[in-house]
């Protein structure tokens, strides 16, 4: 399901974090799909049980995953209430990352352009 690089800087938890937002955000993986045990995860990436657990617990954190006990971790319903605070933090990424563009000499136009195409679609 995942793949690790060992060569990436970024730490083995955060990788496995990434991957998980990467396909519940682009809708491969949907709410309430049983993600794998900790332990078979940890078996197919060659890591150890720990890590997962850690990138688990984060991903519990930030409410991509629900817990039920004796059952196993799921796929969590996306916030009914956006949490304020998590949404400003994304528009100054977005804001920053949009300054960059026009730094580099792309148009307004050409990135709003780029971002009403997005929709629908899974990069």
């Amino acid at each position: 399901m995942f793949t690790i690089d060992l060569k990436n800087r970024k730490p083995i938890y955060e990788q496995i974090i990434e991957s998980f937002k990467r396909r519940i955000i682009s809708g491969e993986l949907t709410e309430n799909t049983r993600v794998p045990s900790i332990r078979d995860m940890a078996r197919g990436l060659g890591v150890n049980p720990n890590t997962v657990q850690k990138a688990y617990r984060e991903l519990e954190t930030q409410k991509y995953f629900y817990t039920v006990i004796g059952q196993g971790s799921f796929i969590a319903a996306p916030p009914e209430e956006e949490t304020s605070k998590e949404v400003k933090s994304l528009y100054e990424k977005l804001a920053s990352i949009v300054r960059e563009l026009i730094f580099r000499g792309e148009s307004k136009a050409d990135i709003s352009l780029y971002i009403n195409n997005l929709e629908g679609k899974n990069d």
